[in-house]
């Protein structure tokens, strides 16, 4: 048993030593020189401050800016720490209630709008961190950001159909909008009483 003990404690040690430090840092000075933005986190800087990432969603709730994807994290909205899906099934009354309980807000914030909500902006992203909607998700609210704002709805328009990322390749994915992104750029453009 003493002969296999040394090369097994050698080995061991080589091996933590290998996948535990060597590899990562590697990969991690790799990723840094190749894509130093996406290695930091995908920050968005904005006049020297971080603002956010292009990654994380946010909790918008201003009628002047857009809404996106609710959010499933605890204790707060999109907090990254606690990354996770609600766990409820499709017919479970608390979903239900949920999704009913955020078309009322979503009308009640806008109550001309007749369309249908899309299903985006009710139900959340298996991560409950989705940064993206859908198109459809940001022309629903366009109407409702335009008056707020004082701009006319082809201006908003306009600003989503620029902010609109195609699926990557062409292939695969949905075509999304990353709501940070398209705030900050409604922020800087337009006027707003």
């Amino acid at each position: 048993m003493n002969n296999n003990f040394r090369p097994a404690l050698v080995l061991f040690a080589l091996l933590s030593a290998l996948t535990g430090l060597i590899y990562p840092m590697a990969v991690t000075g790799a990723a840094k020189a190749l894509f130093p933005s996406q290695a930091a986190g995908s920050l968005i800087v904005q006049g020297g401050n971080t603002v956010g990432s292009k990654l994380i969603g946010q909790n918008f709730s201003d009628p002047k800016h857009f809404w996106g994807r609710p959010s499933a994290t605890a204790p707060q909205p999109y907090n990254a720490s606690a990354s996770g899906g609600s766990n409820l099934g499709p017919l479970n009354p608390a979903l239900v209630d949920a999704v009913k309980a955020r078309v009322e807000a979503l009308r009640a914030a806008d109550p001309g709008n007749t369309a249908p909500v899309p299903v985006d902006l009710v139900t959340a992203s298996a991560s409950g961190l989705d940064p993206d909607i859908s198109p459809a998700a940001a022309r629903y609210q366009a109407a409702r950001v335009a008056r707020v704002r004082g701009m006319s709805v082809d201006q908003v328009n306009a600003l989503v159909t620029s902010h609109t990322q195609a699926p990557l390749w062409g292939l695969l994915g949905e075509a999304r909008v990353n709501v940070l992104a398209l705030n900050l750029a409604l922020d800087g453009s337009g006027p707003m009483r």
